[in-house]
């Protein structure tokens, strides 16, 4: 794998966001804990580096139960004050709080969809959009799709889930395959999972 073409975007230094990239990135997730998970984590990367938040990730899965919706739901303003004071995450309020208030919607997307996944992939028309950029210039910010999605959630009361996070949500989750045109990841993604 070390001589494999990747992204021209991917620090290689580092092996577990090569990893990332390798194994996650891109590639269509249909589950709704998944979708869950990357929404939460996406809107804890709002000003910093994708990098601070997945060096975290399993501080972020205990600190909210494995990503289980209806369990951070019900998380109380004490269990969340423990979770900001001692959990091995960003230790944001605001970023911490909306993830009680986003499991929330959650649900209520998920009562009115049948699923988080339903409700998602719609956006893109139930399949990967695929680009391939050539170079680092090609690559968007947002998208029509990102825009939409990022109106339609806030509307339904989420937060941390403007157009530019919600297009890193689309791209990590698969919606979006992004991978540039060089990496060896654009021949084999958007295959599913």
């Amino acid at each position: 794998m070390k001589n494999k073409m990747r992204c021209l975007w991917l620090p290689v230094d580092k092996p577990d966001y090569v990893a990332y990239h390798d194994t996650e990135w891109g590639v269509p997730v249909h589950d709704d804990r998944t979708l869950f998970e990357m929404l939460i984590l996406e809107g804890a990367q709002a000003g910093l580096s994708w990098y601070s938040v997945l060096k975290r990730r399993d501080g972020y899965r205990a600190a909210f139960k494995n990503f289980e919706v209806g369990k951070v739901a019900k998380m109380t303003d004490a269990e969340l004050a423990e979770v900001l004071a001692k959990g091995n995450i960003i230790r944001n309020r605001l970023k911490v709080f909306s993830t009680r208030t986003n499991a929330r919607m959650v649900l209520k997307i998920q009562k009115e969809f049948g699923s988080l996944d339903a409700y998602l992939w719609r956006f893109v028309g139930g399949a990967p959009k695929v680009n391939r950029p050539k170079s680092l210039n090609d690559l968007r910010p947002t998208s029509p799709e990102s825009d939409a999605l990022a109106k339609d959630l806030k509307k339904r009361g989420l937060s941390f889930v403007g157009s530019t996070i919600m297009y890193a949500y689309m791209q990590a989750v698969g919606m979006v395959d992004d991978h540039m045109a060089d990496c060896f990841k654009a021949s084999t993604s958007s295959k599913g999972k």
